[in-house]
């Protein structure tokens, strides 16, 4: 090649980087944001969830999108997080949204409601069958865009001071339960109470309380009930698989560029694997642990978890006759809960209790 030639090449190769160089570095912006989180940090895998997250997002953009996490109460209190991130007061938060009732009762559909879906049709519905479009309708009225960012499973029922073994013996009972389940156990007789994490303990131990639920063997077992409470009851009816989320600001997300975006729907997925993977390794020696310790462990009968269900159908009739969105979301779960019990009863359920029921000879 004649040096004149090599001479255009290079510079018409120069021009082409420097026209080129802007536009990368403007799809690939150095962002910060905060994000708050409604548990603290010692409930290490459910507050992991988000700093799961935070680091996936930070590698898959060379640590130029940086998401500060914050426990509860360092920004705002837990259950104020969906209000900070729809005021932009932080532009995102990982929470649970059944906590947002209050608001409106459509919220707890898309985390758990009672005889619901359990984690991985929670999963399936979300990402499959329409429930990611569904919610996130919902969600954009209060400014936010939803993802699943973590799944704890199906809860365990609960630490209570005494054997519960009828409808009866709910009669009176002052129980650590809030939201839609406070409500559907409202029905049987309970008297429920909203209490923040740090609350229940004290509160057990005081018997202002006589029973209470959080997550499973993991974080109870962190919290200290099974020193203030001997019996632990399962299962969570009213929670099968409690989908945590990160919810965004919306005007935020809109502003990110669609690389971003992308990345922060797959650091969420990410981490919602990563936290159902966590609870299902350690819940089972935490479970031998506190049973070992004297924890006397109990499952529902079937006279309590009926009259549960027939309460959970008559409430969601209740709020459906009033309340648009509820009906729209929870006809959309149940038809989609009904073709899938369909599926685990010719397959899953069959495998797993011939397992169950084979463990020992294994």
């Amino acid at each position: 090649m004649k040096r004149r030639d090599f001479l255009k090449v290079s510079a018409a190769g120069a021009a082409a980087t420097a026209v080129a160089s802007p536009a990368i570095a403007q799809s690939s912006p150095e962002i910060k944001w905060r994000l708050t989180s409604s548990f603290p940090k010692s409930l290490d895998t459910i507050y992991g969830g988000a700093e799961y997250f935070s680091k996936q997002v930070a590698e898959m953009t060379d640590n130029k999108f940086q998401i500060q996490v914050f426990q509860a109460g360092e920004l705002v209190p837990g259950l104020q997080a969906l209000d900070a991130t729809s005021k932009n007061t932080v532009e995102m938060c990982h929470t649970v949204s059944y906590y947002y009732v209050g608001k409106d009762p459509t919220f707890a559909i898309y985390a758990s409601v009672p005889f619901g879906l359990n984690g991985r049709q929670q999963n399936s519905w979300w990402y499959q069958g329409g429930g990611m479009e569904l919610g996130n309708e919902f969600f954009k009225k209060y400014g936010v865009i939803g993802f699943h960012c973590g799944n704890t499973g199906t809860q365990m029922g609960g630490w209570f001071r005494r054997e519960i073994k009828t409808v009866a013996d709910l009669s009176g009972l002052k129980m650590r339960i809030g939201g839609i389940a406070g409500q559907v156990l409202q029905k049987v007789g309970v008297v429920p109470q909203q209490l923040a994490g740090g609350d229940i303990y004290p509160s057990l131990e005081k018997g202002t309380i006589d029973a209470a639920e959080w997550v499973g063997p993991y974080d109870d077992e962190k919290l200290g009930f099974q020193k203030v409470a001997k019996y632990y009851y399962y299962p969570g009816f009213w929670e099968g698989g409690t989908a945590a989320h990160a919810f965004v600001n919306i005007d935020k997300w809109n502003e990110l560029p669609k690389s971003y975006q992308a990345i922060v729907g797959n650091a969420a997925a990410n981490a919602n694997s990563w936290m159902a993977a966590r609870y299902d390794m350690q819940n089972p020696s935490a479970l031998k642990r506190l049973v070992a310790g004297g924890t006397q462990l109990r499952p529902f009968t079937n006279e309590v978890l009926e009259a549960c269900l027939k309460a959970t159908n008559e409430l969601w009739a209740e709020i459906s006759a009033k309340n648009p969105d509820f009906r729209k979301s929870i006809d959309a779960m149940q038809a989609y809960r009904s073709d899938q019990y369909l599926w685990w009863q010719v397959a899953e359920y069959t495998f797993d209790s011939f397992m169950i029921r084979s463990r020992t000879r294994g």
